[in-house]
């Protein structure tokens, strides 16, 4: 019985192309007893591996989290395996306000100790016994009020680029952090004040609700369905947005827009910026922000010493950075003193500091500019797609295709396909594709040469 995945991440984007059906991004959580999370993660995985269904998924005694991708075909079946556990029968599915068939690339779920990692042991809290819910508009009432205190459970690189008018942004890394620190703030107002509370889709404010009333408040209340949800209420109902900026999310688009405001700033020259980024130096992979001229400038690096490091051979890398705990299995979340312009916890009222990206990069000469990453590799035809973020490309170009497996290739663009149609030049937000002779992966990423 098949309770792993078998393809990998590239193989699984080829058959997802070649399907060409529309898949919704989703996400859905519930807090439940659950007695056997072994036997619950095993029944889950065969019901949705059988419906084509992929994403990132929690289970434990408390009960379940999940970010997921599904096929639109599929969408009532998987509601039906649902439906089948008594504790998720009419269970919210928050849909990603921007849709991606590339979301989650594998079926992945987990038994852990929690769902939402607490730091807690007390016997006595109740994570069922939650606070008040409200939906946008009352959401909306109620942070009008000058009675009230408005909490963000998110973490500080979520709050930077988003959050509601006046809340409190608390300075973590970890909802667990998040707690005491707010506990702590708000003794003096267990009585006398509402405390308003949000987060992405609900799971860690309708934990954070039910610890703030076993720790005595009167008055708390949450958003239902977090930034997710109140997002489609105040589309659909034309209500007012009282969400400022970007709503940070977990899968590879890091973010979706709610309204135009820039509320965050590059971390490497102060610009106004909102566009999350993780280091490109693998031996780093620091989650920072950083505009489009410091990414061009500094090869999406976050230092010029993560850029003098992408520079050398592949085996250096390596071997640089071989025993050493790197990658995705850190955490560095935008903290490192290379960054000038980071503003962690609650933003400054003040201005936004004024661009000074000259003398960014003292020790690199600029030989290449990052132009896009890989989308796709269609292996019968020879041909790579690629989703172009930055500059133009012109049939003609000497480009260099890098990654930690593929290495550097060097090539001249010969043919140039945009959308589908044949172009002699590609600019930003343009899918291209051509033909190149080697196989591409996802991680690797595209090269304007430059002299």
């Amino acid at each position: 019985m098949q309770l792993y995945n078998t393809l990998s991440a590239e193989e699984r984007a080829q058959l997802i192309d070649e399907a060409g059906e529309q898949r919704l991004t989703l996400s859905f959580y519930a807090y439940a007893k659950i007695e056997d999370p072994k036997k619950f993660r095993d029944e889950l995985f065969i019901a949705w591996n059988a419906l084509d269904a992929l994403g990132r998924i929690y289970v434990a005694h408390e009960g379940i989290n999940a970010q997921m991708s599904i096929p639109a075909d599929n969408f009532e079946a998987f509601k039906e395996t649902l439906e089948a556990y008594e504790f998720m029968q009419g269970i919210r599915l928050n849909v990603a306000v921007d849709q991606d068939d590339h979301s989650f690339l594998k079926l992945t779920i987990k038994v852990r100790h929690k769902i939402v990692a607490d730091g807690l042991n007390d016997d006595t809290f109740d994570v069922t016994n939650k606070g008040i819910h409200l939906k946008a508009q009352e959401f909306n009432n109620l942070l009008e009020d000058p009675n009230t205190i408005v909490v963000d459970f998110r973490n500080h690189y979520e709050s930077e680029v988003g959050h509601f008018k006046g809340a409190i942004t608390p300075d973590v890394e970890t909802f667990r952090e998040s707690l005491p620190i707010i506990n702590k703030q708000l003794q003096n107002h267990k009585e006398d004040k509402n405390l308003l509370m949000y987060c992405t889709g609900g799971i860690r404010c309708e934990k954070a609700s039910a610890y703030f009333k076993h720790q005595g408040f009167k008055n708390v209340y949450q958003l239902e369905g977090g930034i997710i949800e109140y997002t489609r209420q105040i589309k659909e109902d034309k209500i007012e947005s009282k969400f400022l900026g970007k709503n940070f999310v977990f899968d590879h688009r890091l973010g979706e827009r709610i309204t135009d405001d820039i509320v965050s700033q590059c971390h490497q020259c102060g610009k106004p910026c909102d566009n999350h980024t993780n280091c490109f130096n693998d031996g780093c992979h620091l989650l920072f922000i950083q505009c489009d001229e410091c990414q061009a400038a500094m090869e999406n690096c976050c230092s010029t010493e993560c850029l003098e490091t992408t520079h050398l051979p592949l085996a250096e890398q390596v071997k640089l950075r071989k025993g050493a705990q790197v990658g995705n299995k850190v955490f560095r979340k935008g903290k490192s003193e290379a960054l000038k312009f980071k503003n962690s916890g609650e933003l400054p009222n003040k201005p936004l500091a004024k661009a000074t990206s000259k003398n960014i990069r003292q020790k690199i000469t600029i030989k290449k500019v990052l132009v896009g990453k890989a989308e796709h590799y269609f292996t019968k035809s020879k041909v790579a797609q690629f989703l172009i973020e930055n500059k133009e490309l012109t049939i003609g170009d000497k480009i260099l295709i890098s990654g930690p497996t593929t290495g550097e290739q060097e090539l001249t663009i010969t043919n140039l396909f945009v959308d589908g149609k044949s172009s002699e030049t590609a600019k930003k937000g343009d899918q291209i594709t051509f033909e190149i002779p080697f196989r591409i992966r996802l991680s690797d990423k595209l090269y304007k040469i430059l002299n």
